[in-house]
């Protein structure tokens, strides 16, 4: 099974987040309007500042220079993953356990593809939030995103 570049640019950068104090929430590589973008999103404890994201950027793009794993034109993009930050990791789940989350799906669960509740767990069978009435268990293999919900 062929890597993909953001697997292999995550295992490359997690070393220098971490160097940096800084957490490697996740790593994107997409074509938006004919241009291709890898964005690196980083979090920390006290938030993200513009430094923060610059010593990063300066380390990537030494790194990708030297180890050119992208063929063609593309624009690092380094930031914060914002308040709706995804949650990917074991430790996400964790750490973001009793926050509200919204899980969108592959194909409906419970007759809809979107489910925003309090955040239970993460099992092996899935991912068990608490809605207005009652808990609900999404399937791991059906989930599509998981993110911080924030609602004003």
């Amino acid at each position: 099974m062929k890597e993909r570049i953001e697997d292999k640019i995550a295992q490359w950068v997690e070393p220098f987040a971490q160097e940096l104090g800084l957490e490697l929430v996740d790593v994107e590589w997409v074509k938006e309007g004919g241009q291709w973008y890898l964005r690196v999103y980083i979090d920390k404890e006290k938030g993200i500042e513009l430094e923060d994201c610059q010593n990063l950027s300066r380390k990537i793009d030494e790194l990708l220079d030297r180890e050119d794993p992208i063929v063609h034109t593309y624009s690092l993009e380094v930031s914060s993953p914002g308040i709706e930050r995804p949650l990917k990791k074991v430790s996400d789940f964790e750490r973001f356990q009793g926050e509200m989350i919204r899980i969108t799906t592959f194909a409906p669960v419970e007759g809809s593809k979107e489910h925003i509740g309090q955040l239970i767990q993460r099992s092996e069978e899935g991912i068990t939030i608490k809605g207005d009435t009652q808990e609900v268990v999404i399937p791991l293999d059906k989930v599509s995103s998981v993110r911080l919900y924030v609602h004003f």
